[in-house]
């Protein structure tokens, strides 16, 4: 039965309001912010807004780290001062978090390379969603961000994901053959809900 469903994105996607809505609809538990904000926690970290490194100056941990905070509320570039701690530290603790929410059952994960780490668990469904640029630049305004800012960020944020992704698992973000399905969120979040609950029966019935 699966009990899982990992939502991996695109920078801007909706992905983060198209899982909440998904775990509303099946009375499940929504891992996005928490899992953040416990990363966070255990590395002795304050979730706040700062940018005072020059992205040449960023080192590998602060980038990397960047790419979790940057998931939790697309929109918003909240990013934090870490005590040091090195890449691998960073990895151990996400993959950890990420095993223990999924050992819950029926918990809806976004992001955190919950995916690529629970990718041999028969009760999951992983799910990719994505959007056009301008689609995502919509979205981004629309949470207050100006259109310059908007562009900037859909640009640049997933290249911190894409280096995540491919020193820790290999693959060539986001890596298709990791996902049940893919999902343009264009045609509305409503839909693309509709289309993971179809593709949980779906599944399920094939069991």
């Amino acid at each position: 039965m699966i009990n899982l469903v990992t939502i991996e994105r695109e920078y801007g996607s909706g992905a983060g309001d198209i899982a909440k809505q998904l775990a509303d609809r099946l009375g499940w538990k929504l891992w996005d912010q928490q899992l953040t904000d416990e990363i966070a926690r255990q590395l002795e970290c304050e979730r706040r807004h700062v940018e005072q490194q020059e992205e040449r100056k960023d080192p590998l941990y602060y980038r990397l780290f960047k790419a979790f905070l940057r998931g939790s509320y697309e929109g918003t570039q909240n990013t934090q001062v870490m005590k040091m701690a090195d890449a691998e530290s960073i990895r151990r603790a996400s993959e950890k978090l990420v095993r223990a929410a999924a050992g819950g059952g029926n918990a809806v994960i976004v992001g955190r390379g919950s995916a690529y780490y629970l990718k041999d668990r028969p009760d999951s469904l992983h799910v990719f969603i994505y959007a056009p640029f301008e689609e995502r630049v919509r979205r981004l305004q629309l949470r207050g961000k100006s259109r310059e800012e908007a562009i900037h960020l859909a640009e640049t944020v997933d290249l911190d994901r894409k280096a995540f992704i491919k020193q820790y698992f290999g693959v060539d973000f986001p890596g298709r053959q990791f996902f049940h399905l893919m999902i343009n969120s264009a045609i509305s979040d409503e839909a693309a809900v509709e289309m993971v609950l179809d593709g949980l029966k779906i599944i399920g019935k094939s069991e």
